[in-house]
């Protein structure tokens, strides 16, 4: 199915509209349970997995018995670093793991041109042949999105890394710049409107297509 996208000069002046790749943004039919699983796997892999806690043998203290085992009316005791006593180990408590999912190649990239094709039919695809700003700076930015209309939640893809374009984005709610390499179906499907460059748009139809 045919889409198109708005399309912005670099200045953020308006185009018209732009054709998008059908084999793209058009072609795909969505499946909920592919969708989930790999936006499931990818917040898994997100995770640091470093939460970690201290058993009983690696509280510090607690190599003495507490009193003498018998004749004290007391229960019996071997340490005060048991996890029964107040700064005692942790049972069963988190240690450092791995919590990564591995999904494969393809399958991640049918679940990204379903994504994609979601937000096409939605209108929420917005093409720019680039972005020409005086300074990167904040605010230099935030007027290029109002020119684009683009609301809070706005998802920028550009074709390779520019760390002046990630500073002057860093502190502005709109708009969140992120690779066309790093592009994946969490990150459209978060996004309420996916705004890609020229160049970048290009590069994800011919690595797709391969």
């Amino acid at each position: 199915m045919e889409r198109s996208a708005t399309w912005y000069s670099q200045e953020g002046d308006p185009q018209g509209q732009m054709s998008l790749p059908p084999q793209i943004f058009g072609g795909a039919r969505v499946s909920v349970p592919l969708l989930h699983e790999v936006t499931t796997a990818y917040l898994a892999n997100r995770r640091a997995g470093t939460a970690s806690t201290k058993t009983r043998s690696e509280v510090s203290g607690g190599g003495h018995k507490p009193w003498r085992q018998k004749g004290t009316g007391r229960a019996r005791q071997g340490s005060i670093r048991s996890p029964l006593w107040r700064k005692g180990g942790i049972i069963f408590g988190p240690k450092p793991r791995s919590f990564a999912i591995p999904v494969p190649e393809r399958k991640r990239h049918t679940a990204l041109q379903q994504a994609l094709s979601v937000r096409a039919a939605e209108g929420a695809i917005v093409v720019v042949d680039g972005v020409l700003l005086p300074e990167p700076k904040t605010r230099h930015l935030a007027q290029w999105c109002a020119r684009c209309h683009l609301s809070a939640g706005s998802l920028l893809v550009i074709d390779r890394s520019s760390e002046e374009l990630k500073r002057a984005s860093r502190n502005l709610a709109t708009l969140e710049v992120t690779e066309v390499a790093s592009l994946n179906a969490y990150s459209v499907l978060r996004a309420k409107r996916v705004v890609f460059t020229r160049p970048a748009l290009e590069h994800l139809v011919k690595h797709l297509n391969n």
